[in-house]
């Protein structure tokens, strides 16, 4: 069973505190923070790579935000995501860089990020955007990483036809079931399906559509949202997913969250074993 959870979710700063959690929690794998103002500080800093190295846990894949990311409503991380900003879209391919970088010195072979607000076809900045991705897929080609954009800020569809436009078999998917909710971007088990192929990782997270247009839906522990996590799992089964599964909680105290993170794999592993 392919389970773990995301660094960050624990809130931790040391590896050894990680290494902690994770044993306490009963899993042995994680998606671990590259070290970014969203994703978890290492106080360990440039010797983190190899102390996590050295920790004993399995690391999946490794994840990487932008300075400057504004969270605070959908509008301002549409405006402020990714490499959505044109005039940060050479600083963000230099951390983007310095991030494959860190993946390499990680040991591992894959590497998790939004990309930013996609552009629709006729958009005028969709050609810059896309060139800008390509130039991301030839710097992970180089890096010999596989960028996986996590799902959300776009329908399944229009990630899908991006994807295929840039044709980079170092592009793929992080699936986020509850971003699609929180951002109010479609079915999930839908955008299983259309993105099957290319689902490279998954996060297990729950959460309820937005009740007013523009806003934030709601993050809540798994199995309590709208996503259906168990149709969710069948739909990543019926597509012969075996991929990396982090559970990932992104609300609450440290405390609350390690709560939340313990009764969802207990869930989560449930819903597997029905299966």
């Amino acid at each position: 069973m392919n389970l773990g959870v995301c660094s960050w979710s624990l809130q931790v700063t040391r590896v050894d505190e990680l290494a902690r959690l994770l044993n306490e929690l009963g899993v042995d794998r994680t998606q671990i923070a590259c070290g970014d103002p969203h994703h978890a500080s290492w106080e360990e800093a440039d010797r983190m790579p190899e102390a996590a190295r050295a920790a004993g846990f399995t690391m999946t894949g490794a994840m990487l935000g932008f300075p400057g990311e504004d969270y605070t409503t959908p509008d301002t991380i549409k405006r402020t995501g990714g490499f959505g900003p044109v005039a940060l879209r050479a600083e963000r391919l230099d951390r983007l860089a310095w991030g494959l970088e860190r993946t390499v010195q990680l040991g591992l072979t894959d590497l998790t990020l939004h990309a930013g607000f996609l552009p629709e076809p006729g958009d005028p900045d969709r050609g810059p955007f896309l060139d800008t991705l390509a130039r991301a897929a030839r710097l992970a080609s180089d890096a010999g990483v596989t960028l996986a954009f996590e799902t959300g800020q776009e329908t399944a569809e229009l990630l899908r036809l991006t994807l295929d436009e840039l044709a980079s078999p170092h592009l793929k998917v992080n699936f986020d079931p509850a971003n699609m909710l929180l951002y109010d971007m479609g079915d999930p088990i839908r955008a299983v399906e259309i993105l099957g192929p290319v689902i490279r990782s998954v996060h297990l997270k729950d959460a309820r559509r937005p009740r007013v247009k523009g806003q934030w839906g709601e993050e809540v522990p798994l199995g309590q949202g709208e996503v259906d996590i168990p149709r969710f799992l069948a739909a990543l089964k019926a597509i012969g997913f075996e991929g990396p599964m982090s559970v990932e909680r992104e609300v609450g105290d440290q405390p609350a969250r390690i709560r939340d993170i313990a009764d969802g794999l207990q869930f989560v592993r449930r819903c597997l074993n029905e299966l």
